[in-house]
């Protein structure tokens, strides 16, 4: 058992994640797959899978329902992950990645999954102030029938309970919870951090702009956003730190945001430094891309790309 601070993660719109692989994928014709494997999925259950993977302690707390969702709780079991079920009506959705072989593109099909009802919401809320912990994961997408400011209010709540805030998702959730202030960390990719900036951020110098104004806003503590292939960004409100990606194949993106958010999370739950954990974040992130599938950073392969990262934060700084 882990003496880690607790993790809770909330997954408001998980997903059973079926990966495979194809010869190649085209229209009309009937695409033969292998290679199949099911996972956990959706934001909060991925992260909460790394941080187990690493080490550290962590409970899920998924809304799931119907035939499906008793396969998503199924498959989080099956990898030792804590978890808290908030039941609801509707049925948890599939997501589909399939790999063509021919191309090596990744193509990923994502449905919007079901609508959720007032009274199952706000169960989610009753089921994050039952579960505790130190820190609490807001990530992922919100499902029909959610609040636009649902995870405002439950970054609020937890606030109130002496909890720390981590939020990573995108459009107007992660507006809300950005203008109510007052988080640890978020996490967004380029994208989704112009459109909440509403501007493009073409150039290294206008991201770190952007990145430092907002973290000196009072939004949140620290905001690290991805960049893909061209590295993360990191700012608090004193400075900017940047980091090259990891030197690593690229098998498969799905989870790297996931991966990066759980390792930076735990780094900073057991009181590592902003870089350090940068350095760590960045290393999941790595390691997941290098795996095919969804979220399977393996600790081994993070302990060493953190290794590599690390001397490029000392090096900037000297």
């Amino acid at each position: 058992m882990s003496s880690d601070p607790l993790i809770v993660t909330l997954t408001a719109n998980p997903s059973v994640d079926l990966a495979c692989e194809a010869e190649a994928v085209r229209p009309v014709r009937k695409i033969r797959t292998r290679n199949e494997r099911f996972d956990p999925g959706g934001g909060g259950v991925n992260v909460a899978r790394v941080v187990r993977e690493l080490g550290g302690a962590a409970l899920a707390v998924v809304l799931a329902g119907g035939v499906t969702g008793r396969l998503i709780e199924e498959l989080i079991d099956a990898e030792g992950v804590p978890r808290r079920t908030v039941e609801i009506a509707g049925r948890t959705r599939i997501s589909q990645i399939v790999q063509d072989l021919s191309s090596g593109l990744e193509y990923r099909f994502v449905p919007e999954g079901p609508e959720v009802a007032e009274a199952e919401w706000r169960a989610a809320l009753a089921a994050l102030a039952e579960a505790g912990g130190e820190w609490l994961v807001l990530s992922g997408s919100l499902p029909r029938g959610m609040p636009e400011d649902f995870f405002a209010i439950a970054a609020a709540q937890a606030r109130a309970r002496g909890q720390r805030v981590v939020v990573d998702s995108s459009g107007a959730p992660m507006r809300a919870a950005v203008a109510a202030g007052g988080l640890d960390l978020i996490k967004p990719s380029l994208g989704e951090f112009e459109a909440l900036v509403g501007r493009k951020l073409p150039e290294s110098a206008d991201q770190e702009a952007a990145a430092l104004d907002l973290a000196r806003s009072g939004a949140a503590r620290l905001v690290a956003v991805t960049l893909g292939h061209r590295g993360a960004v990191l700012a608090s409100a004193q400075r900017v730190w940047r980091l090259p990606a990891p030197d690593v194949p690229v098998r498969g993106a799905a989870g790297a945001g996931d991966s990066f958010v759980a390792a930076m999370t735990l780094a900073l739950a057991r009181g590592a430094s902003a870089e350090d954990a940068f350095a760590w974040g960045s290393a999941a992130g790595g390691a997941t891309v290098a795996q095919s599938g969804t979220a399977h950073a393996q600790r081994a392969e993070v302990e060493v790309l953190f290794r590599q990262m690390r001397p490029h934060l000392d090096r900037a700084a000297a």
